[in-house]
């Protein structure tokens, strides 16, 4: 029986932490980043810094023998005026690669946004204790995904047994960036946002980029993909600049040049794989920018609109059709000198027959069953072996006498 005791406090720093760019230390501990401080200083934007900030993908990860886990942390929910509470971030537990478990934190800061008035609100809180008991007694590697849609401050790491850093998997690291589809916008959990499940299917380590809101071809966002190691790279590229109604056609090609040519100062032989965006209806066709519809926010529901106007194609407002076509053109144009880049059309990933039979709730994002969906058909699609991130290290057999 283990007691109180014998407990093992642990301190949460980067060498625990998988899926992180950069780690703040603040007032209470560590804050993970998904990017690093020098990108983040050079847009004051509220959305990406709440984007980026939510730890998408990232990880403690460590072998122990213990069989109960306590994490203090302080986490930051968000509410919105006039619709129900939303639920609290959820963390996942794997142990030995194995679902193990599943919690969540109450309490914590709370932001409170308007969003008809474009305001917010920021309401201190306390931290919470995150408890995971009954674990198989045992050496085990543990990991413990952190809420894709929360931002999470690591206060203490205690266990009924000594913690170490988990041993290098081996594995192939996926460097991937996205719109809030694929930073989880939806999902049930942290390992079931798309990325994540792609990731388990293909068997390798994923970093997530995701920036709900913020896949703005962004030179920082760049020059940080260009800067992390990674042994396959995608982008996803669309859907926000739409929302945004960010730049027009003229723009556009030269921006997503800009950003392959940067991405690849870092990866120059890496499989790069560009994802157009999957099917949207409300902006297949029609312009952004998109904004919400508050009619039903008291039943919970909110859906978006596409505000732009078909007819504005013909100035070189971005649609999702416009978008896809000139995606494809460019990395046609690019892959006769850049044999390891390769194009793959959302609609792919979720197109008209997925739309009818599992249609976008808010008309923008995926829902749970969907992200399984999404996240199972880019598997098959890339990690094929006529796909982009087919493992190609296998040796050469020995030659024959």
């Amino acid at each position: 029986m283990h007691t109180q005791d014998n407990w093992t406090t642990t301190p949460v720093t980067a060498e625990l932490l998988r899926g992180a760019l950069d780690v703040e230390r603040t007032e209470h501990g560590v804050l993970p980043h998904r990017l690093p401080a020098r990108a983040r200083a050079q847009c004051a934007d509220p959305q990406l810094a709440m984007a980026e900030a939510q730890p998408s993908g990232v990880r403690l990860v460590f072998r122990t023998r213990a069989t109960v886990i306590e994490l203090d942390t302080l986490p930051t929910k968000r509410s919105y005026v006039g619709a129900p509470p939303r639920p609290d971030g959820v963390y996942d537990l794997v142990v030995d690669g194995r679902p193990a478990g599943r919690a969540s934190v109450t309490g914590g800061n709370v932001v409170i946004i308007d969003m008809a008035a474009g305001t917010a609100e920021h309401r201190p809180g306390p931290p919470g204790t995150l408890r995971f008991t009954g674990l198989p007694d045992g050496a085990k590697d543990v990991e413990l995904w952190l809420p894709h849609n929360e931002t999470t401050e690591l206060i203490a790491l205690r266990t009924d047994a000594p913690v170490e850093p988990a041993p290098d998997p081996g594995r192939r690291v996926w460097l991937h960036h996205g719109s809030s589809i694929s930073h989880g916008s939806d999902a049930a959990s942290p390992t079931a946002i798309w990325p994540a499940l792609a990731a388990s299917l293909g068997g390798v380590e994923l970093i997530n980029l995701g920036l709900a809101g913020s896949a703005l071809l962004d030179p920082f966002t760049a020059r940080a993909l260009r800067d992390t190691p990674a042994d396959l790279v995608s982008v996803k590229i669309g859907i926000n600049l739409v929302n945004a109604d960010l730049m027009r056609l003229r723009a556009f090609g030269p921006a997503v040049h800009g950003f392959l040519d940067t991405v690849r100062e870092g990866h120059p032989t890496t499989p790069l794989l560009v994802v157009s965006p999957i099917l949207c209806p409300i902006h297949e066709d029609t312009p952004g920018p998109s904004a919400p519809d508050f009619t039903g926010l008291a039943e919970g529901r909110l859906r978006f609109l596409a505000m732009g106007d078909p007819a504005e194609r013909a100035v070189g407002k971005l649609t999702l059709g416009v978008i896809r076509d000139e995606l494809a053109r460019i990395v046609a144009q690019r892959a006769a000198e850049d044999p390891n880049l390769y194009y793959l059309d959302g609609r792919d990933l979720y197109g008209e027959a997925d739309s009818a039979e599992l249609p976008l709730p808010d008309n923008l994002h995926p829902d749970a069953a969907t992200h399984r969906h999404i996240g199972e058909r880019f598997a098959e699609l890339a990690f094929a072996t006529d796909g982009a991130f087919h493992d190609r290290r296998v040796a050469c057999p020995p030659c024959p006498p």
